[in-house]
């Protein structure tokens, strides 16, 4: 037997169906874009580069890095040509969304609309981009189902309910090991 957790979203159903009918019937000259955003990226370079491989000999590299700061990244697939718009900003806030809104408008034809799925992030939701959204009215945004609300932030929507929860990596803060007796 099997079973399923749903998220608590109130919205859940409309949001999924909204969704799912973007990618199995999107409107008519339109354009469906799955835009994610990921913080803080290391920016890594290894400390010497890479030796080749020799007829006796397999490729090398060191094993250390020297760190280059943070970066983000703010990327938007079409999930029926896999094209990418992409733009590394050096911040990851409501300005850049902005930015990364307009690099989209210019990169797409202007005859087309623009249904961007986003998640929930606080960004995607400031009075500033409601505002620039409001100007372009070719942006329409759908949002996927509230993570938030899951009993296991940060998991998938919907997980089979009998799934054990992974253990934590290390003991919670103040936990001391306990010595079993032999």
């Amino acid at each position: 037997m099997q079973t399923w957790k749903l998220s608590a979203d109130p919205q859940f159903i409309e949001k999924v169906r909204d969704i799912v009918g973007l990618y199995l019937a999107p409107p008519a000259k339109a354009l469906v874009l799955c835009a994610d955003e990921k913080s803080q990226i290391q920016a890594l370079n290894r400390t010497a580069p890479c030796l080749p491989i020799l007829p006796t000999t397999p490729a090398r590299r060191t094993h250390d890095n020297v760190r280059n700061g943070t970066r983000s990244l703010f990327a938007a697939l079409e999930t029926g040509s896999g094209s990418v718009i992409a733009q590394p900003p050096r911040q990851h806030r409501h300005q850049e969304f902005i930015r990364f809104l307009k690099l989209i408008d210019d990169a797409v034809p202007n005859d087309l609309d623009l249904h961007l799925i986003v998640d929930n992030y606080a960004t995607h939701k400031t009075p500033e981009v409601q505002k620039w959204l409001l100007r372009h009215p070719r942006f329409h945004l759908h949002f996927t189902p509230d993570q938030r609300l899951l009993d296991e932030p940060g998991r998938a929507v919907v997980r089979r309910a009998h799934q054990p929860q992974a253990p934590p990596l290390r003991p919670p803060r103040g936990h001391r090991a306990r010595s079993r007796p032999a």
